[in-house]
């Protein structure tokens, strides 16, 4: 509920002053704030007729870089495994034959083979942020892409928020994890359209006219010292009633959320990537969360962030990549696909990476282990140069042998392709003092 304590003589609408102001399922107040309930930024007076946009799709659990990309077919069979590598559209790029669509697709990408500095930690942080964990951890951390896009640029369209987290609910949390506030608070967490927040969408009846009325109810309520509230939750409390009461009076975002209204032989194209095979504690393979993804950059979010599958592969590790990466391919595929046709792909980086990649070595179960040492990363569009690989491995597939890169490159790469020069620009950390977007330069093989 959004939950606004009125004064206490009695308005048109039977609203007192000691009444409590009801709308939809939003819920805030001077001393509560709901999580679940994000439309957090600062409104723009008018959308622009295009916007920069990301997809951020997170393989969750450590997906095998040398069973997709990076192929190892001089190692022993111990090390290979059972994936042979097919031809791509470009000439000299081979990826692994799970990705028979993609492979048309390689003019459109960048393939990087030398993702190095990972974590050996089940979590998206350093995906999602660019950062190590526990940089800034007194101040909250390092605000993810999505938040410090949405705190800096604000949103694209007014009744759209510019940050949406579509993370299914996991048994292992962090990787549901859509991309944390951190230090630049609340008010720019992303929106996550679970059950809750497709609740909090609905007017229960009130109509818009009656809603502008309530909005000036609240706004006559705006007495409250800021500068008393050093962790900017007053802040973000004002912005999450503005955000709120806009979406409340637009259908923009729940028709974007509608994959329904998609032609069904779009939908067939993506898939719906069930059955769930290998879930376990995971996120499940949701194609259509890629299909959800496009219509939401569509209606002007920003920066949308999903998880995909689990890649865990501590066993029967080839038949997981047979089954998630088919799934993959058919959607991820399609989603490249209806950008180009729709002349989106230029303004819309999609990445494509987990926390880190598996062992070189096969172990008893036929599965491949954790390997923090190297990983791979596929991005698309955002206008860069693609159509390449960057990097290399040793003949194992163990250690980066050419241009290592580090996830910070990437996120720096992605701040870039929106149109944030993160050389600079800074947002304020609560101290007041200026922190860099991200410490890594952009790829300079793509920009």
């Amino acid at each position: 509920m959004l939950n606004i304590h009125g004064p206490a003589s009695r308005y048109c609408d039977g609203v007192t002053r000691r009444g409590v102001l009801k709308i939809g399922a939003f819920a805030f107040g001077a001393t509560y704030f709901s999580q679940a309930d994000l439309y957090r930024a600062e409104a723009n007076s008018a959308a622009p007729t295009s916007h920069k946009a990301v997809i951020n799709i997170y393989l969750g659990g450590g997906p095998p870089h040398q069973d997709m990309w990076d192929i190892k077919t001089e190692a022993p069979i111990e090390i290979r495994g059972e994936f042979q590598p097919i031809q791509t559209n470009v000439n000299g790029i081979q990826i692994g034959e799970t990705f028979q669509r993609m492979a048309q697709h390689m003019d459109k990408c960048v393939v990087i083979r030398s993702v190095t500095g990972c974590a050996d930690r089940h979590d998206a942080v350093q995906c999602l942020t660019g950062w190590p964990h526990g940089s800034m951890a007194t101040m909250g951390g390092r605000p993810s892409v999505g938040s410090a896009v949405a705190k800096v640029m604000g949103p694209a369209d007014p009744s759209v928020p510019p940050f949406v987290g579509l993370c299914a609910p996991t048994q292992h949390r962090p990787w549901s994890d859509s991309g944390q506030a951190g230090f630049v608070g609340p008010a720019y967490a992303p929106f996550r359209p679970d059950s809750q927040g497709m609740a909090d969408m609905r007017l229960n009846g009130i109509s818009v006219d009656r809603l502008d009325e309530r909005r000036r109810l609240i706004s006559s309520f705006d007495s409250l010292r800021r500068d008393i509230d050093i962790n900017g939750s007053i802040q973000g409390l004002d912005a999450a009633q503005q955000r709120a009461l806009g979406v409340l009076t637009s259908s923009r975002l729940l028709d974007a959320l509608d994959v329904s209204r998609e032609p069904q032989a779009v939908r067939d194209r993506y898939g719906d990537g069930k059955p769930y095979q290998f879930q376990y504690d995971g996120a499940p393979t949701v194609n259509d969360q890629l299909l959800i993804a496009r219509r939401l950059v569509e209606a002007g979010v920003r920066c949308v962030t999903l998880t995909f599958g689990r890649w865990d592969s501590h066993g029967q590790n080839f038949q997981l990549v047979r089954d998630h990466g088919g799934k993959l391919d058919q959607c991820l595929s399609a989603l490249v696909e209806d950008l180009d046709t729709r002349g989106m792909l230029n303004d819309v980086t999609i990445v494509v990476w987990g926390e880190f990649g598996r062992t070189p070595r096969i172990n008893n179960g036929a599965g491949r282990d954790h390997w923090a040492p190297v990983s791979s990363c596929l991005m698309v569009g955002g206008g860069m140069r693609t159509g390449q690989v960057i990097g290399a491995t040793d003949r194992l597939g163990g250690y980066a042998t050419q241009r290592p890169v580090y996830s910070g490159e990437v996120i720096a790469t992605i701040y870039r392709n929106l149109g944030i020069n993160p050389d600079l620009v800074n947002i304020n950390d609560p101290t007041g003092r200026p922190q860099h977007l991200i410490d890594r330069p952009a790829l300079r093989e793509v920009v």
